[in-house]
């Protein structure tokens, strides 16, 4: 009976493990050229959230991913999400090659290294490193797949801790008394005194400690969110409102909507209703990810470039400079050639100017998606950021920010590049 017990925990935790590293490494998957196969098991368990007001948010993020941070708090918190996956996934490798090498050898109480501050110094790297992946992929889902990681690990090292009383007596018990859990012993005995004193009952204190990490994780994301919608530049009019991905063009936003507006009146923006709400975003021409708003082209799958390992590590090293490199940039570093005559050649536009700067183009598209909303009247601002409503693409165009003139305007489908997976909206 008593090892049916163990390996149901094992089972319970490694299904625990699993499920956050399916959601948290989703955007592996993304830019892979498997994306739509994964996606035939992901996308159903997307939409089925996506129905319901109630869980709707889940599918939602709680973090600038596609657009650069605009403020120093964010960029600072990026940063760390970086930080935190790596040092995080370092500090578990030393952790574990500690553990393995004292059964190996013998050494009996893991007591040495990092287990001379923490208990269990391999669960605390796990937590930073989750805590790391979730700013680098801010889904609330990850957050929640997170916080259920979190309650398990918990609960797994304190029965650790009863097995090791169990095998060493009192020499653990020693070892116990005279470190923190999780944390140095200074740091964590402060906090466990003030919890104890709020709860004094030990059952009371086992059902709190799920419903903290809950509130703490969940909560984290929910006021960060609001910290991020409120941070952004936005600029509306009417029922339109854009936003730009690169902090540089927050003074483009009036302009460019007083040129839409124009544009709209002498009817060569056909897919924008007077009569709904849009949410443009506003971007250079080759921005490397517009595809999670719209299939503005081949440019923006990619899933398609198998470019996956050289994103995946501009995405975890490079925090900023990711989303400024345009997908002629890997090409470029791939096969040798000058970046600035690969982005010309590859321009959306079809512009190949030489005397034309590309990290200078005065160039810019807005992809549009219709935010619907259950109000009669129209939504603008921040109210098109709300986790309520629900948004797709309905069209983009290309304009010239020095005098306001369209070049293009197309409608495109109501999917992504992704089709209809759900796909970061900030």
């Amino acid at each position: 009976m008593n090892s049916l017990s163990k390996l149901g925990k094992k089972v319970a935790v490694l299904g625990a493990i699993g499920v956050f590293l399916l959601m948290a490494l989703e955007v592996v998957i993304m830019i892979s050229p498997f994306a739509f196969f994964f996606y035939s098991v992901f996308n159903p368990v997307f939409h089925f959230l996506s129905q319901y007001p109630a869980t709707r948010w889940t599918t939602s993020f709680f973090l600038p991913h596609m657009i650069l941070p605009p403020t120093l708090f964010l960029q600072t918190l990026r940063v760390l999400g970086s930080v935190l996956f790596v040092a995080g996934f370092l500090l578990f490798t030393v952790c574990a090659l500690q553990v393995y090498l004292g059964k190996i050898f013998k050494w009996g109480i893991a007591d040495r290294g990092l287990y001379r501050y923490v208990r269990h110094p391999q669960y605390l790297a796990l937590g930073l490193w989750g805590a790391g992946m979730a700013i680098l992929w801010p889904r609330f889902i990850v957050l929640t797949t997170l916080s259920l990681m979190y309650i398990l690990y918990y609960f797994l090292a304190r029965d650790e801790e009863r097995r090791m009383v169990s095998q060493y007596g009192s020499s653990y018990e020693d070892y116990k008394a005279s470190r923190g859990m999780f944390l140095p012993l200074a740091l964590e005995r402060p906090a466990k005194r003030l919890f104890q004193r709020l709860l004094p009952s030990p059952a009371l204190r086992r059902l709190a400690i799920p419903l903290l990490i809950l509130t703490v994780v969940l909560g984290s994301g929910f006021v960060l969110r609001a910290v991020t919608v409120h941070s952004l530049p936005l600029a509306a009019r009417g029922n339109l409102t854009v936003v730009p991905i690169l902090p540089e063009d927050a003074a483009q936003g009036d302009k460019i909507l007083q040129a839409v507006l124009q544009d709209e009146a002498a009817g060569a923006l056909p897919f924008l209703d007077p009569n709904k709400s849009y949410l443009g975003y506003i971007m250079p021409p080759d921005y490397i990810m517009q595809g999670m708003i719209a299939d503005t082209g081949g440019s923006s799958h990619l899933f398609k470039h198998h470019h996956t390992i050289a994103l995946i590590t501009d995405w975890v090293l490079h925090p900023f400079a990711h989303l400024r490199r345009p997908p002629a940039s890997h090409m470029a570093a791939m096969h040798h050639v000058d970046p600035g005559l690969a982005r010309r050649h590859h321009c959306p536009l079809e512009i190949d100017q030489p005397d034309l700067a590309c990290d200078a183009c005065p160039y810019r598209r807005v992809i549009w998606v219709e935010v619907d909303q259950e109000e009669h009247a129209p939504l603008a601002g921040e109210s098109d950021l709300s986790l309520g409503v629900t948004r797709h693409p309905v069209g983009f165009l290309d304009l010239d920010t020095r005098d306001g003139s369209l070049v293009a305007a197309k409608p495109v489908k109501p999917g992504t590049a992704w089709r209809d997976v759900p796909t970061p909206e900030i």
